[in-house]
């Protein structure tokens, strides 16, 4: 299996900064894992949309995956009350 490109978009960093430290350093670790595996265990399609999302502790994570072209975009990284605003 090929391994996918990661990208973010630049709201990523502001909603990094909001995260502690710790917590961050997770999120970046479950992220990467996504360009091995783009559709892990326990991941969800969102209804109506094409993005998935994963969690890690409090925090949701949620991405695109462009399979024609082998990418993964991380969208929003926000705790579950405030991600799907």
């Amino acid at each position: 299996m090929a391994s996918y490109s990661l990208r973010f978009k630049r709201s990523i960093a502001k909603d990094l900064r909001a995260i502690p430290k710790k917590d961050v350093e997770r999120i970046l670790r479950r992220i990467e894992s996504l360009a091995v595996d783009p559709r892990p265990r326990g991941c969800e399609k969102l209804t109506d949309q094409e993005r998935y999302r994963i969690r890690q502790g409090r925090y949701r994570i949620l991405y695109e995956i462009q399979d024609d072209v082998l990418l993964v975009v991380v969208v929003k990284v926000a705790k579950r009350s405030d991600v799907y605003e």
